[in-house]
């Protein structure tokens, strides 16, 4: 990876919010081995908190989580004004059509399902960056 990409890489935080320690223990060293900031919490209240408290560019989003479900979450990040740039991913084992209508109707920006692969994981936040779908904060301010 070169050092530009690296450097913009650094500036993209990402919360990952899953009750299986694994699926946060893979997506963190997923991510961090690629240059992103990563945080986790176990489950959605507070995976909330934690949105509210780093304002992150992606959250990683499971459904079938205690205390507060993936769908409410989701909500609650649409419902407020200041997280409206929010990328939101489900990541879940809830593959039916139904569960993805929920969640792409509940705000979340993309649908994925578990097992993933790690390379598309990559990938995909590769293309939703050079194509401007997450954008680039500097000191808190958006870059067009």
């Amino acid at each position: 990876m070169d050092e530009t990409i690296a450097e913009q890489n650094k500036s993209i935080t990402i919360i990952a919010i899953d009750d299986e320690p694994y699926i946060l223990r893979a997506l963190s060293y997923l991510l961090t081995r690629e240059g992103y900031t990563i945080e986790t919490a176990n489950d959605g209240g507070e995976g909330l908190a934690r949105i509210r408290d780093l304002r992150p560019n992606v959250v990683f989003l499971d459904i079938m989580m205690p205390v507060k479900n993936g769908y409410d979450v989701c909500e609650q990040i649409r419902a407020d004004a200041s997280l409206a740039n929010t990328y939101v991913i489900i990541l879940t084992a809830k593959g039916q059509q139904s569960d993805r209508e929920r969640g792409l109707l509940g705000g979340a920006d993309e649908y994925m399902t578990k097992p993933f692969s790690p390379r598309e994981v990559a990938q995909r936040l590769r293309t939703l960056i050079s194509t401007g779908r997450i954008p680039i904060r500097s000191d808190g301010v958006e870059r067009p």
